[in-house]
């Protein structure tokens, strides 16, 4: 048969030489040439990095002036007043009927002032600066959990009440006024525990809250 006017003769001479043709597993790929190539993954590079990175800088600029405005919040101070620098610790009165918690809540009041508080824990009431005293309230015993068969008591927990005074003996001003404190333990018999244990326990966390006590109020 004889060709046309219009006959294709051969697909070279309508073949694009800038584009590079393959044929791979039998799948046509058409390649962009290699310098559009390089002008358009420099184009990306650009609009990605003006789409991600400035963000990203907006953002730490901002979580840096917040960070300054937090810092500028802070202070070096003391949390307890400064103005003071020794305290005596009078043994605290009990007047309930179980002996023996008032001098474990005194020795463990005078072991946290000493470590947890700038101040000096002295002797004698002339030469000190301030002076706590108190008195136990209350000393309770509740139970907290009993065998369902038996009735048997199997946990109890012990609860001490205190009211604390802290004198300024240079202005007469009172720092404390005759708050009320408590703090409780709990003991176990089946772990080999028992009243004392709890006591002491309570007693000590009892001291760690008139330390608090202590501190400046904001």
């Amino acid at each position: 048969m004889k060709s046309t006017k219009h006959e294709i003769r051969s697909t070279k001479q309508y073949q694009n030489p800038n584009v590079k043709m393959t044929k791979t597993f039998g799948i046509l790929n058409l390649f962009p040439p290699q310098g559009v190539l390089r002008r358009i993954s420099i184009f990306e590079i650009r609009i990605y990095s003006i789409f991600v990175f400035f963000p990203v800088l907006i953002a730490a600029a901002c979580l840096g002036l917040c960070g300054c405005a937090e810092l500028s919040g802070y202070s070096n101070e003391s949390l307890f007043p400064q103005d003071v620098d020794s305290v005596c610790l009078e043994m605290f009165d009990n007047q309930t009927f179980r002996r023996g918690t008032e001098y474990e809540l005194s020795d463990a009041l005078s072991k946290r002032i000493e470590v947890e508080t700038p101040y000096k824990i002295v002797s004698s009431r002339d030469r000190a600066d301030t002076v706590i005293s108190g008195q136990i309230v209350s000393i309770a015993e509740l139970a907290l959990s009993t065998e369902r068969e038996t009735g048997r008591v199997l946990e109890k927990e012990v609860e001490l009440k205190a009211l604390v005074s802290w004198k300024n003996l240079m202005t007469g001003e009172l720092l404390i006024d005759n708050q009320s404190v408590s703090a409780s333990a709990s003991y176990s018999e089946y772990q080999q525990q028992d009243f004392t244990y709890a006591s002491s326990l309570a007693a000590n966390n009892l001291a760690r809250k008139i330390v608090e006590l202590m501190e400046r109020k904001w």
